[in-house]
């Protein structure tokens, strides 16, 4: 039987695909038709043209974006390192703050009682400052005896807002139950109590006082040395006689800027007679009173204060007694902080009053003009 011919093969006469050689089969038969495709680059590839040149991958690409994010994570830690520290050192001093405040000595049971309720230091508060040449060795803070208010201060407070007005410690007021005096007279008869009452009956006019804050000179130099001191600018030179609070036989101070360590802004604040301008009165007193607390303030807020803050934390509380207690002072301390350096209202007596000698008459109208500014009617 002859062979049958055998048809052509199903590829046979087919030419080759357009730009493709014959293709080995390497004994395997005929390898399928495919086209292959480049895949564009994917949007985030594209986004860092640090890592392709001409749209195609860097070489070493992969390894450049590995350091970069190895970069990046080592910034994040010493970062977060830092901020936890900072952190830190803020919870610490918080926590020697409300320690030492919860340690520090409070006013007296008479004082207290006299505090009028309401008010709150967030909304607004009425809180009397006495700042009193007293020693606590030798002086009944009940009584009073042996000391007297040298700066009476009143101010009204609440956040974002404080509000102030002195007033001249020969002011003549009526002491309950004593009769006219000058009224730091009120503190040596019945201590801070009858201090209290006499305020509130001399100013008037529906004043209410909701807190007391008495300055201890005993540890007031410790907390100006712990903020690294003050600055203060004097417009005369001043010359005072001895205070023992320097151990020596007078105090001088030249006329301009001077930093004062915490003694001498203790006896700053309290000269009373310049020998070098004698000319000043009382007010002259009052305002370095009012410098001394506004260098106290401007040095609190100094970014420098923040390496010594828990050494201010803890003196601070200890260099004040108050009815209030931690979180009572942290706030009445914000609230001067965020309050500004608003100028404090002196009460001005009558002139012809100020060089009578016998004491300083303040009249009715000056009186209510402070109380309307002082709660902001």
């Amino acid at each position: 039987m002859a062979d049958q011919e055998q048809g052509p093969r199903p590829d046979a006469g087919q030419p080759a695909d357009e730009g493709q050689g014959p293709r080995p089969d390497h004994g395997q038969g005929p390898r399928p038709d495919y086209k292959v495709y480049r895949s564009r680059p994917g949007l985030l590839a594209r986004l860092r043209p640090g890592d392709r040149v001409g749209g195609l991958p860097r070489p070493g690409g992969g390894d450049r974006e590995r350091e970069r994010k190895g970069g990046w994570s080592t910034r994040r830690k010493v970062v977060t390192a830092v901020l936890a520290l900072l952190a830190g050192w803020l919870l610490v001093s918080i926590a020697l703050f409300m320690v030492s405040a919860q340690l520090s000595k409070g006013v007296s049971d008479k004082a207290d009682e006299a505090l009028s309720p309401g008010g709150t230091l967030l909304t607004g508060s009425t809180i009397l400052v006495l700042g009193s040449d007293e020693r606590e060795k030798s002086v009944d803070t009940e009584s009073g005896e042996g000391g007297r208010a040298d700066s009476i201060l009143l101010l009204h407070v609440g956040i974002g807002s404080v509000r102030r007005v002195s007033i001249l410690r020969d002011s003549l007021a009526e002491i309950p139950s004593y009769g006219v005096e000058k009224i730091n007279t009120a503190y040596f008869i019945g201590g801070p109590g009858l201090m209290i009452e006499t305020v509130e009956n001399f100013m008037g006019n529906d004043l209410e006082i909701n807190h007391l804050i008495e300055v201890s000179f005993k540890n007031f130099p410790e907390l100006i040395d712990s903020l690294g001191g003050i600055d203060v600018t004097t417009k005369t030179r001043i010359c005072s006689p001895f205070f023992d609070s320097l151990g020596a036989a007078e105090f001088n101070l030249d006329k301009g800027e001077n930093h004062l360590d915490g003694r001498q802004a203790l006896a700053f604040a309290r000269v009373r007679t310049n020998t070098c301008a004698p000319g000043e009165d009382d007010r002259a007193r009052v305002a370095r009173q009012q410098q001394v607390l506004t260098g106290i303030r401007d040095q609190v807020v100094s970014p420098s204060t923040f390496v010594r803050l828990p050494w201010v934390s803890w003196q601070a509380p200890r260099a004040i007694r108050s009815d209030l207690k931690g979180p009572g002072l942290a706030a009445l301390f914000l609230d001067l902080l965020t309050g500004g350096t608003g100028e404090t209202r002196v009460l001005q007596p009558d002139p012809t009053s100020l060089t009578a000698g016998s004491g300083l008459v303040v009249p009715d109208e000056e009186k209510a003009r402070a109380v309307n500014e002082l709660l902001g009617e």
